[in-house]
């Protein structure tokens, strides 16, 4: 016998299982793996590989020394972008420490360096592959190109570092392409992030958290990529040298690009990133996470000076407390308010002890 009633109670109950915030999480999850994340970790394999033929082509006298720096800077830039998403294979391993090795408290990497240059045997990709990873990123290829005088190198000299520079050239590119195959594979990230339960995600829920820890752990380091030059980590003695960027000069540069890639994921493509996951009643806190973000993002769009300029003078080392002060703010509200929200427990991360 036809029961309107029952037919009616299971249609809704359809109806708001599809708008479950468990679906919401997915759909959230899925936008953003392939509206954010792997379109960034793209552009970070196509500046491997123009880095790669980078090397190649300065190392054979075939491109100046300006475009070769111009090419180390968009993969720079392209690995301070990709900081916030950190999560799947890069995550795992140390393998981001084989992309760039900071802090450097010791000057490893110019030592390394200079170790490996002066060898009777020169690196390989390959060799280099199973090296420190001090050696094996952009912290050592930014000492060459940077650090090492190659403006004023005669051919030896040029010949000492070149072997080195196109092996880490090599070794980003591989490193890159390794990864980005890995998120694409039958049951890499993005299938972990888009179709739920897998083998890494018990629910959708689960990959959110995920996400909001790398943002977490990210927004940490950006205050650490400050503090650390600024001296709020050594009572108050700036060090100038342990800026992430300091050799080429980019550390404000490589903030800016990892706080607007950490918006990106807030925001979302369409409207489908972390933001659209707060109910209409966290309106507040929606708008406050905004605000935040703005005042960050406008301090550092306003900024046309280096790092090491700006901790040469008090205006300067005024500007960068009020930046540091407003980037623990975004990182504060994600770490704690937007976590309760999404009742996401985020535990320890990445920097905890360092």
């Amino acid at each position: 016998m036809f029961r309107p009633k029952l037919l009616f109670t299971g249609l809704a109950a359809l109806a708001l299982g599809a708008c479950s915030p468990q679906d919401q999480q997915a759909v959230t999850s899925a936008a953003i793996a392939k509206q954010v994340i792997l379109p960034t970790y793209s552009r970070w394999v196509e500046a491997d590989r123009q880095l790669a033929a980078s090397a190649l082509a300065f190392c054979q006298g075939s491109q100046p020394l300006d475009a070769a720096r111009a090419d180390f800077l968009k993969a720079q830039r392209a690995w301070a972008e990709l900081q916030p998403l950190l999560i799947g294979p890069l995550a795992e391993g140390n393998k981001a420490w084989s992309v760039q090795f900071w802090p450097d408290k010791k000057n490893l990497v110019g030592r390394q360096v200079e170790q490996l240059a002066n060898a009777e045997q020169p690196v390989d990709a390959q060799s280099l592959a199973k090296a420190s990873v001090v050696v094996q990123g952009l912290s050592a290829y930014e000492y060459i190109l940077f650090d090492s005088k190659p403006e004023m190198a005669d051919a030896a000299q040029k010949a000492r570092y070149c072997p080195l520079l196109s092996a880490i050239g090599e070794r980003q590119k591989a490193l890159a392409e390794e990864i980005l195959a890995s998120w694409n594979s039958a049951d890499g990230m993005l299938a972990q992030m888009t179709k739920f339960p897998n083998q890494r995600y018990a629910d959708s829920h689960e990959a959110i958290a995920d996400v909001l820890r790398a943002q977490v752990t990210a927004l940490d380091t950006l205050k650490k990529k400050l503090g650390a030059p600024m001296g709020r980590l050594s009572k108050g003695i700036a060090q100038p040298y342990q800026a992430e960027a300091w050799r080429s000069a980019q550390s404000m540069n490589s903030v800016r690009a990892s706080l607007a890639a950490a918006q990106t994921v807030w925001v979302g493509v369409d409207n489908k990133g972390l933001r659209g996951l707060l109910p209409g009643e966290q309106k507040a806190l929606a708008d406050k996470i905004d605000a935040a973000y703005a005042t960050s993002m406008k301090l550092l769009d306003g900024n046309t000076r280096t790092l090491g300029d700006l901790l040469g003078d008090e205006a300067g080392k005024q500007f960068l407390n009020t930046l540091y002060d407003s980037l623990n703010v975004v990182h504060r509200l994600h770490e704690g308010e937007l976590a309760r929200a999404l009742n996401i427990q985020l535990g320890f991360n990445a920097n905890d002890g360092d």
